[in-house]
């Protein structure tokens, strides 16, 4: 099958009228890629990565590591198989410019892993991104010793990096045991904003002289980002990590290269399973396994909750549909990004769906709120944006031009809609290429009579 063609500003969504049987296979985890691809860049020795995902985002990480590299740096060898050999702490120092797309978690990773450098570092995306708010790990940076100079807005992009310059190859020559023990660097954070703050600072923990200690000064939201940090720190040899009620505690150490297999991205999966639920039939995603480490598997779940069958083994995740869909009340706190997702789902159940605990989506690629009901008005849904969530009703809809508001998972979502509603337009339809370039194709896929 050739790609669907949405080289123009607009993609026409092509409906189905037949319930669904397919086995999809989505990408590598861009979560896990961007984490593990910072833990190979500041390892001993090198680093395998399989199933890299080829999405715009995994791109611009990729991009900024091999600058950051020293020696051989990074060797993509096909579409999904990466070397990184490590630089042992020791990155190259500035002065040098790092692009980072509209790659929010790329931009927040990069910025704190510069801190271990030498030199100045200008991190700088594209308009879009340069809206997005990045001031809490900027404070955390400049606590930690860091210089940090905004190019043009305090608290966002661009933004120049003067690095701590801690000493990843003074320090991998010292003898742990023998000498004194250097007290744990400590900064505070509130809980209740993007997880991927405490991340970026997670993950260049391990090479500061005594660790880190992040004290949280509001619930932690997200909480399941930072247990995939944790995970995949761990699995680069770094123990010990402790993700407490009110602290995160991250010992010194360092990271050892590795064998690593990325799983696939739960986040993306949720959408040919939320095209199961809305059409009927069954779809499977292929090695999304019980043992995921993604708290974003946990989609399946809310299905299950709203009348799905949902069947996990080694081999992948099936979610089937037989009977009508009822709406649901729940907290998605944890999983904050599937809300387009669900939001896709609502309007075909019977009954109401409410979804609270999300108020802090406002700050993604977009306002996920708002920008997300203001399209689902577009297309005849009862959508209301509540103070930390939104309520759908049931009830007919149809399809409409809507925007993305740059944002793939808004595209995603609406594409999935169009399955079942005639006429569904998606503008910037291109913007999926941020996780999931062949997304369209796998829609048609999905369309295409079993």
């Amino acid at each position: 099958m050739t790609d669907p063609d949405f080289s123009g500003a607009v993609y026409h969504v092509l409906t189905t009228h037949h319930r669904l049987d397919a086995v999809v296979r989505v990408p590598g985890s861009k979560s896990i890629a961007n984490r593990a691809l910072v833990c190979a860049t500041l390892a001993d020795g090198e680093t395998v990565l399989r199933n890299v995902p080829d999405g715009g985002d995994t791109a611009a990480m990729l991009e900024c590591v091999a600058l950051l590299g020293a020696g051989a740096g990074v060797d993509v060898h096909d579409a999904s198989i990466v070397r990184v050999h490590g630089t042992a702490g020791t990155l190259r120092p500035g002065p040098m410019t790092l692009q980072t797309r509209l790659a929010g978690t790329t931009s927040r990773f990069v910025t704190a892993l510069c801190a271990l450098g030498r030199g100045h570092y200008e991190i700088d995306g594209l308009p879009p991104l340069r809206s997005r708010p990045m001031a809490p790990l900027h404070d955390a940076l400049i606590a930690l010793g860091a210089g940090v100079r905004p190019g043009e807005t305090s608290g966002h992009l661009p933004v120049t990096v003067t690095g701590l310059d801690v000493g990843g190859a003074d320090l991998a020559s010292i003898d742990r045991a023998r000498r004194p023990p250097i007290e744990q660097a400590v900064v505070s954070m509130a809980g209740d904003i993007s997880s991927q703050y405490l991340s970026a600072l997670m993950l260049i923990a391990p090479y500061l002289p005594g660790g880190l200690r992040i004290e949280l000064t509001t619930a932690l939201v997200s909480r399941p980002y930072v247990a995939i940090t944790a995970a995949v720190m761990a699995g680069f040899g770094l123990t010990g990590v402790v993700v407490g009620e009110s602290h995160v505690s991250v010992p010194p150490g360092r990271y050892t290269g590795c064998q690593y297999l990325i799983e696939p991205d739960a986040s993306s999966a949720s959408y040919p399973l939320a095209a199961a639920a809305i059409c009927g039939g069954r779809v499977r995603i292929a090695e999304l396994g019980p043992d995921a480490l993604q708290g974003d598997a946990a989609f399946a779940d809310v299905l299950a909750s709203m009348g799905c069958n949902v069947i996990r083994d080694t081999g992948g995740t099936t979610v089937e549909r037989a009977l009508d869909l009822s709406g649901i009340t729940i907290d998605m706190v944890d999983l904050s990004d599937l809300v387009p997702s669900l939001a896709a789902v609502a309007p075909f159940a019977n009954s109401r769906t409410e979804i609270t605990g999300v108020g802090f989506i406002r700050a993604k690629e977009s306002d996920r709120l708002g920008d997300l009901v203001g399209e689902l008005v577009k297309c005849g849904v009862d959508a209301t944006e509540l103070e930390d969530g939104l309520r759908i009703e049931p009830g007919f809809v149809a399809g409409a031009a809507v925007d993305t508001h740059h944002d793939h998972r808004l595209a995603m979502a609406f594409g999935v809609m169009g399955l079942r509603l005639n006429g569904m337009r998606i503008h910037d339809p291109d913007v999926v290429s941020k996780s999931w370039p062949q997304y369209w194709t796998m829609l048609e896929s999905l369309r295409v009579a079993p």
